[in-house]
């Protein structure tokens, strides 16, 4: 280091030796002879030589400072183990909350660790660990095809979608010609929080066998419950202390045609062609199951190959028309919907939680648990999904098929 500072210093002299020379030699001018020009230039590559050789040392010491480094960090602790190498984790993402919840289920809620304070609801119960949450969020998307479609948001309170409702338009107007302005006006959606629950009976003897997955069970009865109640209020919901469906007469998506027929493969392009072009990008088909038969019999006209698209990968839904089309069983076996279903929009509110009813079923030697969730779902744009009313079977027929419809060729 001290080498550095000692050759910038004589870089330093040896410039201003060279700026002094030049000025007392330059002629009226402002020139310097012939002799006197070779010997700035020599003073000149010396100054280069100077900066040439700083160079070289502050890279030597960089290098120097680089092999130094030590190849292993030293241990400054105890020795742990690969597990503990890992990124710890607080809260209701901890391991210690999720053993404490487990081990507070199974002795119905006798034995509390203080780990569970962190997740104790207001109105009661603890809020479920994360990997649970997690897991529960897993099983509702997988079993509700609106969560899947759907646009999924985590609230924290109400919830204000802010939706264009009139745009301004443009206008010619004449050389010199006023210029027009329009009012850009927006309607508000609001995501509001309706309360879901669940409630599961376990023996004792269940809860005391350490062999018993308890934690698995609790997990597949709360998510399959969930997302079934889920699933029927997010198509058909009335929006009184549920959510709105896609199908609500009210607040749902409009109903572009009723069928007096049966439905025919014409019935289904209109259906297509009725939905604006935007729209049509990412839309789908929404159907019950037992509608499916009846549109997988439609043939094209004068054809004899079907208009349906089976799937032959797999996790890709069927085609029909070219677009997707998935199915529920709580969608209404006289109905097909057709659009964006991304502009449903589902609001979870806060957390999912447990809460153990210790007296309730005390008689029967059972313990019950209980989950709860607050959700709200609604439409926010109606004109992305359209709805086609299918002809309503006769009483005769609907006694002995479900089919809503018959199709015809």
């Amino acid at each position: 280091m001290n080498k550095i500072f000692d050759m910038i210093e004589k870089r330093s002299k040896a410039w201003e030796a060279a700026k002094a020379f030049a000025q007392t030699k330059a002629d009226a001018d402002g020139l310097l002879s012939a002799e006197d020009s070779k010997t700035y230039k020599e003073m000149e590559a010396k100054i280069q030589n100077y900066s040439e050789e700083i160079e070289r040392l502050q890279k030597m010491e960089a290098i120097e400072k680089e092999l130094a480094k030590p190849v292993n960090k030293p241990l400054v602790t105890s020795p742990m183990n690969e597990s503990d190498e890992k990124e710890q984790k607080t809260g209701r993402a901890s391991a210690a909350y999720k053993k404490a919840m487990l081990n507070a289920i199974r002795c119905q809620f006798r034995q509390i660790s203080n780990v569970l304070q962190e997740g104790v609801k207001e109105d009661g119960g603890y809020l479920v660990p994360e990997e649970y949450d997690s897991r529960l969020i897993d099983i509702l998307n997988e079993q509700n095809v609106m969560r899947q479609l759907g646009t999924n948001i985590t609230t924290s309170g109400e919830h204000k979608i802010n939706v264009a409702a009139t745009k301004p338009a443009a206008a010619w107007i004449e050389e010199g010609g006023t210029i027009q302005f329009e009012d850009a006006t927006f309607s508000q959606i609001i995501l509001d929080a309706h309360k879901l629950h669940v409630g599961v009976k376990v023996t004792s003897e269940l809860l005391n066998d350490a062999a018993f997955d308890l934690e698995s069970y609790l997990m597949n009865e709360f998510g399959n419950a969930l997302a079934n109640a889920e699933e029927d209020a997010f198509l058909n919901g009335t929006g009184n202390g549920q959510p709105v469906g896609i199908f609500a007469a009210k607040g749902g998506a409009p109903v572009e045609k009723t069928l007096t027929a049966d439905i025919t493969g014409d019935d289904l392009v209109d259906l297509v062609y009725c939905l604006k072009r935007p729209y049509r990008k990412n839309a789908a088909f929404l159907l019950n199951d037992a509608t499916i038969a009846a549109i997988r019999k439609l043939k094209a006209e004068g054809d004899k190959e079907y208009i349906w698209q089976p799937s032959y990968q797999q996790g890709e839904p069927d085609r029909l028309l070219g677009y997707p089309v998935y199915t529920s069983p709580y969608a209404p076996a006289d109905a097909i919907a057709f659009g964006d279903f991304s502009y449903y929009n589902i609001g979870d509110r806060g957390q999912r939680t447990f809460q153990d009813l210790r007296e309730l079923f005390a008689g029967n030697d059972m313990v019950g648990f209980l989950a709860k969730e607050r959700v709200d779902g609604k439409l926010v744009l109606p004109e992305a999904v359209k709805i086609l009313k299918l002809k309503a079977p006769t009483k005769a027929a609907a006694k002995t098929n479900t089919t809503p419809a018959t199709p015809k060729a």
